[in-house]
């Protein structure tokens, strides 16, 4: 049985979906990757660019808002700023939670490279923490 993991954030427009594009990407199929926000803010362009560097298409991805049906069909939730930890509704008993600590690449300021840096600082950051669960917590799964 495919994992299902649901990747969650304030506004489902950045980190979660970051987070989203890669475990689609580099999970290949292995696990399905899901992405929501406490709210729906859209999706933001910086994001999206600084992932098709990465030769990962995130454009087709929706900024959707958390609903409860979300969370009865999921295995895995991994909160990705503390806001979206501290308003995580809760799971059910089945549901594992993690919590990745990101940093909000929105919320950067200074010169537009400044800026940029920022969100692939980000970006470089969520890859590697995908990969590590890949590695560590969805190893085991059958493809």
């Amino acid at each position: 049985m495919t994992q299902r993991v649901l990747f969650l954030c304030t506004g489902n427009s950045c980190r979660s979906q970051m987070a989203e594009g890669y475990l689609r990407s580099l999970g290949q199929g292995r696990v399905e990757a899901l992405s929501a926000g406490i709210e729906a803010h859209g999706k933001n362009p910086r994001a999206i660019a600084i992932m098709a560097e990465d030769g990962v298409d995130i454009s087709a991805q929706e900024s959707t808002r958390l609903t409860e049906a979300m969370l009865a069909d999921v295995d895995l939730v991994v909160t990705v700023c503390g806001h979206a930890d501290e308003h995580c509704p809760v799971l059910p008993p089945s549901t594992r939670r993690l919590h990745w600590p990101l940093t909000d690449p929105a919320r950067a300021e200074g010169t537009e490279e400044e800026v940029i840096a920022q969100f692939r600082a980000v970006r470089d950051e969520v890859r590697a923490r995908v990969e590590r669960l890949l590695a560590d917590e969805l190893a085991g799964e059958p493809s």
